[in-house]
């Protein structure tokens, strides 16, 4: 038996290629990915289309109800529209987030997984380019949802959109960055998920099965002032309720968030700073989980 089919026996890392480096594998990760995304756009298009659903009936059914509770909540010149726009961001990046394992499940029922482990290629950059590509698509399907919301406004007769980011082409920028952080944490979930299951069928239903609950049980579609105590206890442990608020704070340019009490910094970052710290720790905690199933499912695919 040779060297190398030791090294695949005993879960060792192939030798690196001569000229290769990790930035260019996770170039090359990337780039397949993001071929595969563009090769199947069913995906990618129901991803989008619910959250895009969403807004505008919730905007259209809810809006002339929930008008006078975001008014209590956040101030009287605050459209509806305005405030269920970044509850629409979270969702969007959820839904792409979710379908995240349905890939990597794909790659072992075919058997590119193991093939890509026993490659020269960094795992490592293996996977991150694979994360890379969510974030580009998270990252292009926010910017739709904040034109959308925008169009809205102006449907409904508002000013050129006035109230809808007041913190300018930075805010726009955060809310991008708060959109992909809370999308890692779904991305790890649904890894999870699939490194368990092994199935295609099992990774898509047991993924979106806490998409509506946890949107619900937070401050997604109404101020938590305004719903039962419940709702606003589970909320706390919800990372759609951080997402949501740190997006909502720059999109209104003040602190919105209830359901911790932080005045260390001032204004809109008393709730950008805690939510982003809050996501930071979700993706920590179940990115450890979910590279530790990687690791253990590279160890048992190539022996």
């Amino acid at each position: 038996m040779s060297n190398a089919d030791d090294r695949q026996l005993s879960g060792a890392k192939p030798a690196r290629a001569p000229g290769r480096s990790f930035f260019a594998d996770v170039r090359i990760s990337l780039r397949r990915w993001l071929r595969k995304t563009s090769r199947n756009p069913f995906v990618t298009f129901f991803s989008l289309i619910q959250p895009v659903i969403f807004f505008v009936l919730m905007a259209e059914v809810f809006g002339a109800i929930a008008d006078g509770s975001v008014a209590g909540a956040v101030g009287s010149d605050v459209h509806y529209i305005t405030f269920l726009a970044p509850a629409i961001i979270i969702q969007s990046a959820l839904a792409a987030a979710a379908v995240s394992g349905i890939g990597l499940v794909d790659d072992m029922e075919t058997g590119m997984f193991a093939k890509t482990l026993v490659s020269p290629m960094d795992r490592g950059a293996m996977f991150l380019g694979k994360a890379l590509s969510e974030v580009v698509r998270i990252t292009v399907q926010t910017l739709i949802i904040l034109v959308l919301g925008y169009l809205l406004l102006l449907g409904k007769g508002e000013a050129t959109g006035t109230n809808y980011v007041e913190t300018g082409i930075g805010g726009i920028v955060g809310i991008v960055l708060i959109a992909v952080v809370f999308g890692g944490v779904f991305m790890a979930y649904s890894n999870i998920v699939a490194l368990l299951t092994r199935d295609r069928e099992a990774t898509i239903m047991i993924a979106n099965l806490l998409t509506f609950p946890l949107l619900f049980v937070s401050s997604a579609f109404l101020p938590l002032d305004v719903l039962p105590g419940w709702i606003q206890t589970a909320a706390v442990y919800n990372p759609i309720t951080y997402g949501v608020d740190g997006i909502r704070a720059l999109m209104l340019g003040e602190d919105v968030m209830t359901i911790l009490d932080v005045t260390a910094f001032s204004g809109l970052w008393n709730s950008v700073v805690p939510a982003v710290g809050v996501l930071l720790a979700f993706n920590v905690v179940l990115g450890a989980v979910a590279i530790h199933l990687l690791n253990r499912a590279s160890r048992a695919e190539v022996q």
